[in-house]
């Protein structure tokens, strides 16, 4: 009888080790869809400065086709960045580094630079953080629920215990 209550007890001890650590994980994860959610704020309104969309700078391809029916005499292909398009990249702008509270006066075209490839780290974090939180969900739902070990009525017994003084 001791064993068995023995292995009871550490099978609860690994179930409340790994619930923890699903808490823990769903944390960060709002944490990180916090950060997500203020560097896409961010860079809608670099992208309402340079008055940009996402699809309103025109591809490289089409400023090739362009720029091959002109003159031969400009340059065959011409960078063109989907944030900043006409925009002045040299312009300066204010921005915080995440973490901190140090404000500094950076090149637009390096801010929404900074601020994309910050993006996609956190949107692979996110997508890690997701893939455990389901690894975890799925590991504490394999452990069992307790009525699959014990019977209901020994649980209820137990939940329902209490010391009466003799």
């Amino acid at each position: 009888m001791e064993d068995s209550v023995k292995q009871f007890q550490e099978r609860l001890v690994e179930v409340e080790i790994e619930a923890e650590n699903l808490l823990l994980a769903r944390h960060q994860l709002v944490e990180n869809d916090r950060v997500r959610n203020g560097n896409r704020e961010a860079l809608t309104a670099l992208r309402k400065k340079a008055r940009t969309t996402k699809t309103s700078v025109p591809s490289p391809f089409e400023a090739i086709m362009k720029e091959i029916e002109g003159a031969t005499s400009r340059p065959l292909v011409k960078e063109v960045c989907a944030t900043c398009g006409n925009h002045d990249s040299t312009e300066k702008t204010w921005m915080t580094f995440p973490g901190t509270d140090v404000f500094a006066r950076i090149p637009f075209h390096a801010a929404h630079t900074i601020l994309e490839r910050d993006q996609a780290q956190l949107d692979l974090d996110a997508k890690k953080l997701q893939s455990y939180v389901k690894e975890k969900s799925f590991l504490i739902s394999e452990k069992g629920v307790l009525a699959d070990k014990i019977s209901p009525g020994v649980l209820r017994s137990l939940v329902t215990l209490t010391d009466k003084p003799k």
